[in-house]
């Protein structure tokens, strides 16, 4: 996927079993698209909680923050409610993968997405992305400086 094609859509059960569908926001908000590896997991963790701690930038009027893992919806809300997390964290367990493999970030071998971010226009546009390692940790700052740049 390269910077301004159409984002694909998708419609994955929410931490509290609401589908929620990518399309649904085209021409309301930006929608920040985060994939990582897994719930519990220290580098999740704290990558989520970065964005929790200042989610004023990532969740507002204009922006949409959409968290996904291949993680259950009960898993999700269990760690939603734990971390104090308020921000949508969606469920691509079932089929297992099918999302993070639309965006290219499934690892089939292991069984999840690597970190991979994607700022989707209101247009329903790749604004601007970033995939790296599961063991890397991300810069909530390149975000901040993508959603500025829209």
């Amino acid at each position: 996927m390269q910077i301004g094609d159409v984002a694909p859509d998708f419609e994955l059960p929410s931490q509290n079993n609401e589908k929620i569908k990518l399309s649904d926001f085209r021409g309301k908000k930006n929608v920040v698209v985060v994939f990582y590896p897994a719930a519990f997991t220290g580098t999740c963790t704290g990558e989520l909680c970065a964005l929790r701690d200042d989610l004023s930038a990532f969740k507002n009027d204009d922006v949409e923050l959409l968290a996904v893992s291949c993680d259950t919806p009960f898993t999700l809300k269990v760690f939603a409610d734990q971390e104090k997390y308020d921000f949508t964290m969606l469920s691509d367990f079932w089929p297992h993968g099918e999302t993070a493999m639309k965006y290219g970030v499934f690892i089939p071998e292991r069984g999840f997405a690597t970190r991979g971010t994607f700022i989707i226009n209101k247009d329903g546009k790749l604004h601007w992305s970033v995939v790296i390692s599961p063991s890397d940790s991300r810069n909530i700052a390149d975000y901040k400086a993508a959603l500025a740049s829209l």
